[in-house]
């Protein structure tokens, strides 16, 4: 079936997406080889937190629960970082399509000078602003103290990782993504080593504990962003891309990113602000609650970044398609790409279903913490049966160039969600497996919203 500008029912828009076969331009193979070199590189990137995770599990409760905070705290604002770099990423895709190559430099270049100010600017805010955050939410001292130490040190990778992301928005919207997997390894290698050597005082480096696992992570971003630096000046033809270090910077494109950008930073910083507020609530429920959370979100983590790797290609492959003039294959390909990524995804499930309690020896030694951890572990792999067509179909609707769209569609999905967070955690006070339903319920908001804009079909017109 063609989708042309015939709009289709509810039950045929789902047939079509998850079932049938339909008009497409890209293989499975070819989404594939897009796919898996971010994939791996999402993969090694998360290996930053699953290492801090496991080295600090074996710390303590305190740091394990700290670390979740810290992390989570971390990421609300590095998400504005990622969130720019998505719709510098879309751009870079509409021009790729367009074959208009030489535009590419310029639009990297002013996005790189946009976010080291930015992360000049968080960085002095983080400063003073963080203890009083801090303090404001989290009851345990022992778990304010480490958290504030964690952070102390982790606010130097702004400068890095806001870098880096840029890189990746750079080789993911033209669609050469292998570099990605090499740069992760290396990165991931170096924070290995770093931890070991900065959280126990190894060969001859202070025991710092967590402060140590804050340092090695930023040290390993700044490793990343020289290998980026090395790479792009040896492998890639800058002249056709537009790279130069004498171009002058350009306000007025600068508004033409900000004007597609800001609303994939708002969306993405509310979007991790409203998960910071889900390990506030449990916070309260204690310190082995919030201990289970950390390692529950760390698993979880294995699995999202398999949804992202699909959902990062969804969006470069959708924007690529509307620049080249293809829209008709844009819903063809969303279709194939959940399917791939079910086929992916379910069989890690399933091993997580049947083996929890080997899983969770990697984080912890103690017993009674993983059997109380294993059914919040149950609830959260089931919560990717919706999770999947949710993503995928939330990033082709960001593919398609309509930024400020799958914003209010974000924020209406949050809206119920942090609803659902406050009413079943702080008044029910229910246990922590069943807090993680959270999950099933965004998801199922967020793809009913994207159903009914990829309905109307306005999309198919859209210019940036």
């Amino acid at each position: 079936m063609l989708f042309g500008e015939k709009i289709v029912p509810l039950q045929s828009f789902f047939e079509n997406i998850l079932i049938r076969r339909i008009d497409m331009k890209f293989s499975y193979r070819q989404i594939w080889q897009i796919t898996y070199p971010i994939l791996f590189s999402l993969l090694m990137e998360n290996m930053i937190n699953l290492t801090d995770t496991i080295f600090l599990g074996h710390v303590g409760e305190v740091e394990l629960g700290a670390s979740a905070l810290a992390g989570v705290y971390y990421l609300a604002i590095f998400m504005l970082a990622f969130g720019f770099s998505v719709g510098v990423q879309i751009l870079i895709g509409r021009r790729n399509g367009e074959k208009r190559y030489e535009e590419i430099g310029s639009i990297f270049r002013q996005g790189t000078v946009f976010l080291l100010a930015l992360a000049a600017v968080l960085f002095f805010v983080s400063q003073w602003a963080t203890p009083v955050v801090l303090r404001l939410f989290i009851q345990s001292d022992a778990v304010y103290a480490a958290t504030e130490q964690y952070m102390e040190w982790r606010v130097y990778g702004f400068f890095f990782s806001f870098v880096a992301v840029m890189y990746r928005a750079f080789f993911v919207g033209i669609t050469r993504t292998r570099v990605l997997t090499i740069n992760s390894i290396v990165m991931v290698l170096s924070n290995v080593v770093l931890n070991y050597m900065l959280i126990f005082g190894k060969c001859g480096f202070p025991e710092l504990g967590i402060a140590g696992a804050a340092i090695a992570s930023s040290v390993a971003e700044a490793v990343s962003v020289i290998f980026f630096m090395i790479y792009v000046h040896v492998k890639v033809d800058r002249v056709k891309y537009g790279f130069s270090l004498r171009g002058k910077f350009d306000f007025g494109l600068l508004r033409h990113i900000l004007g597609i950008s800001v609303w994939t930073m708002i969306q993405s910083f509310i979007s991790i602000s409203t998960w910071f507020l889900f390990f506030l609530a449990v916070e309260h429920l204690g310190e082995r609650p919030l201990a289970i959370t950390n390692m529950v979100r760390s698993i979880s983590s294995l699995m999202f970044i398999v949804v992202n790797a699909f959902g990062s290609t969804t969006s470069s492959l959708v924007s690529n398609l509307m620049g080249a003039g293809q829209a008709r294959y844009v819903l063809g390909t969303c279709g194939r790409t959940v399917r791939m990524c079910y086929a992916v995804v379910v069989p890690i499930m399933l091993l997580m279903m049947i083996f929890p309690q080997t899983i969770l020896r990697l984080y912890t030694d103690n017993v009674s913490l993983i059997e109380a951890s294993v059914p919040a572990l149950w609830v959260m792999v089931s919560s990717y049966l919706v999770n999947i067509p949710c993503f995928i179909i939330f990033n082709t609707v960001s593919g398609t160039g309509n930024t400020r769209s799958a914003l209010a569609m974000e924020l209406g999905a949050l809206v119920v969600y942090a609803l659902y967070v406050v009413w079943i955690i702080l008044k029910l006070r229910v246990d922590v497996a069943l807090c993680w339903t959270a999950e099933h319920v965004y998801a199922i908001v967020m793809m009913t919203l994207c159903w009914f804009y990829l309905k109307r079909g306005h999309w198919r017109s859209k210019r940036i």
